[in-house]
Formats: C-alpha cells, structure tokens, sequence
C-alpha cells in the first residue's frame, strides 16, 4: 500500500467494473475540464482517457468539483458530485451510454446541501442518493431519487453518524449477497483519515458499526503512506474485491509535508464473518514512469492538460523527483512556467522580450530572485524537483524536496519546496505545472525514479 496506482493529484477516487474493464473518476476542484475518467483492465494500470465535466464554471482554489461517485447501471454511466462553488443548488448528476461521453447536461438534486453524494439502486430499480449532510448537525442522510430529472421522491432521512469521529463524510452504498453495506470516511482527509463501515437489512439500514472499525488507517503510524481513506469498492470478473482509497505520501521533518496532492492507491479486500478487511495487493503495485512529450500540434490536447479558470494550461505533477522542459518564445508576448500549488504559492520562470526572471509566490509575498538576459527567439525554461541540499540532517529546515529553476544552462533559484506544500498552503489540491498565456512550442515531463 506504498505506491499509489494513480499518482500525483487524483483524489477521492470511485471505482466502477464494465465486464472486463474498469473505470476510476476523481475530484478535480478548480480544474477544468472536471472530473478525470480514467481505464484500466487490471486495476493497476491506468489510462486518462476524459474529463467529464466539460462545462465548468470558474472557481477559486480548493472550490469547484468535489467528490464524484461513478456507476454503472441499467446500461448507462451515473456521476453524481457537487460544484462546491455551487453548493446551494445540491449535488448534479450527469450520464452517458459511454464513457468517453457525450455526457448529459447535469441536473441539481435541489434541497441536498452536503458533500461526496453516492448513488445505488436497489432490486425494484429505486435511486437513492446518499451524501454527507451540512443541515441538522450532519451525519449521512439518504433521499430517494430520480436520477434522470434531480427530483426527490420523499424526505430526506438520517441514516448513520460514523462511529464518533470527525467529519463523517464519503459514503458509499452497496448491495452484497442480500446485506446492505455503507462505507464511510471518518477523522478528516488529513493524518486522522480512516475507513469505516456499517451493515443492515435495507439500503436506509438501520445500520450496525463493524466491530473492527476503523477497516483502515494509516494514523500515528510511520507507514509511508498517510491520511488514508475515502475507499471504494469494487468486485472484479473473478468474484475477488478490491478497494481504491486516497492517500498521501509526506517527506521532509516535522510535521512532514505532501506535495503532489491526495492520489489514488489500491487494496485487496477479504471477506470475514460478513466484514470486510483490507491487505496489501498481491503482487505488489510498482512505479509507473509518467514521462511524456506533447508538442500540442493535435486539434484537442491530451485529457492531462487542465485549467484553473485563469490564464495557465496546467498538468498534474506525478512524482517525488523530476524535471520538466517548456520551449517558449518570449519574444512573441510574456508568458510563464510556473509550479503551482494555488493563486499565492507557486514558483516560476516569467519569459518577456530579452530577459527571464525567477519569481517566488509564498502567500502575500512575491519576490523576483533572479533574472538572465536572452536573445531573440525560443529559449528552453526549466523546472525540477530534486532532493533537498541538507536531505539528512536533524534540522526543522529539511523540507520535501527543492525546487530548480534553470533557463538553458544557468540556474536562476534553488527553492524550498515546503511552501508549495499543502501543510503550508492548505487546500485540496497538489502541484500542477503550468504555462501560459498560450501554450509553449514544445513541453517534457520526466520521472526520475528513486
């Protein structure tokens, strides 16, 4: 449970089996286009084929789309999730025949006001949509619902309060051998992250807590891997079960700081006594080289590339170390290559004719650090995350990495890669490379393995 199976910034994953394939969606907050879909075969291997929120307003850091839940029912694709920029028109629900769309226009569950919404059919073909509540002290309430038109059949109902810890949220509803199970998220998305799960004899329950919760947590461990939880289940073709869950992997001293954002992971599931428990996948899930190449001469670039709303063509970051290359021509307008975590952190190289400059963004301060004049024509800007220069040492200042900014062969800043951390900056997200105005000539990302 070490290496994540989606690396970098994909959060909140939900999972869902189409016969032999598997599709994954995540939250993509302020990003758009939203919602990344991703296939896999073997639950290891992922492609990002989509997005499927194409119509995205506008949001601030941290707002926009949050937790989606995907499924597959009756021959048709199902995401529901919530526009937290949007959150008092409730939860939207969008479907398509394929996965690669076209997707419907969403319609709004209007009176559902909370988060991380799921949807499950019982055996007569009822909808109910399950969420975590903001009204009448929270906990995990249930309507039933038409899908199709976002029209509540009936009340809204309490249908269970967690086992006592914060922030009981992320719940998903399933149907197995006649019991109906409810899987939630407990103790907040950071180092109190857990698993929880309750059963009952109807999707409303009433539901009883598994003695053995928390299913999973990685809390006051030394694992690797830390904040565990918003799982999902899935069954595969050969009857076996399988869960994702988010996760993140800190470095650096106390209190340890994550960069790259919530990624996805993956657990074998077994059954016991009608409960289940979660084991490391066997064989074990190993690194992925993220490496590409885009030179954006297609009419559509890849499903990678998002936007924030402002003037950035973004990629997610995927890795501990690495370096990346965009070739711009500062002569055809200003223009930036920045690592971003939000508006106020990010690092960057800022082009204009006959001069890059270095540029630190830290919260309410922004300061030039270095600058080299240039000649007329492309020139090649660099960024790299490399292990920090006192990696090592018994000090408060060992942070997750450094981060590199080079034009050519002069390095500009060697900068400390704490404050584009979320411990520091805060929020949901992970680090994105972004460009722009406009799009460079040529952009490479290379992993550098461990």
């Amino acid at each position: 449970m070490s290496v994540p199976v989606i690396a970098g910034f994909f959060p909140d994953p939900t999972v869902c089996r189409v016969g032999d394939d598997y599709y994954l969606a995540c939250s993509s907050f302020e990003y758009s286009p939203g919602v990344p879909l991703l296939h896999s075969r073997d639950l290891r291997r992922w492609e990002h084929i989509g997005n499927i929120l194409d119509r995205v307003d506008a949001a601030e850091p941290s707002q926009g789309i949050y937790a989606p839940t995907l499924r597959h029912h009756d021959g048709r694709f199902w995401i529901i999730t919530t526009d937290a920029s949007r959150i008092r028109d409730g939860h939207l629900i969008t479907h398509a025949e394929r996965p690669e769309g076209p997707w419907s226009d969403p319609v709004y569950v209007a009176g559902t006001l909370g988060i991380d919404p799921d949807l499950a059919w019982d055996d007569a073909g009822n909808c109910y949509l399950t969420y975590a509540s903001f009204q009448e002290g929270g906990g995990i309430v249930q309507v039933l619902v038409d899908p199709g038109t976002g029209k509540t059949l009936g009340d809204t109902r309490l249908v269970w309060r967690g086992t006592g810890m914060t922030n009981v949220e992320a719940p998903h509803l399933y149907q197995i051998d006649g019991v109906w199970y409810l899987v939630v998220a407990e103790g907040g998305t950071e180092r109190g992250h857990a698993v929880t799960i309750a059963r009952g004899p109807a999707p409303d329950g009433p539901f009883e807590s598994c003695p053995g919760n928390p299913i999973l947590s990685h809390r006051s461990t030394g694992h690797p891997v830390q904040n565990t939880g918003h799982a999902d289940l899935v069954q595969s073709a050969d009857g076996t079960w399988w869960a994702v869950y988010l996760g993140v992997r800190p470095h650096g001293f106390t209190p340890h700081f994550h960069v790259n954002g919530r990624e996805t992971f993956l657990a074998a599931v077994t059954w016991t006594d009608g409960w289940p428990a979660f084991h490391e996948p066997s064989p074990p899930v190993t690194p992925i080289d993220h490496s590409f190449t885009d030179d954006f001469t297609g009419p559509v670039p890849h499903p990678r590339w998002v936007t924030p709303g402002r003037d950035l063509t973004c990629v997610r970051v995927r890795d501990a170390r690495w370096h990346a290359e965009a070739v711009i021509d500062p002569d055809a307008g200003p223009a930036r290559f920045v690592l971003r975590l939000d508006d106020r952190h990010w690092y960057g190289l800022v082009a204009e004719p006959g001069r890059i400059s270095a540029v630190a963004r830290i919260g309410d301060l922004e300061q030039e650090v270095g600058s080299v004049p240039v000649t007329a024509g492309p020139v090649t800007l660099r960024i790299a995350a490399v292990d920090p220069a006192n990696l090592g040492a018994m000090s408060v200042t060992v942070g997750p990495d450094d981060i590199v900014l080079t034009v050519g062969d002069t390095e500009l800043a060697r900068l400390d890669g704490r404050y584009l951390s979320t411990e520091v900056g805060g929020g949901f997200t992970g680090r994105v490379l972004g460009v722009g105005p406009g799009r460079p000539d040529l952009f490479t990302y290379t992993s550098i393995q461990p």
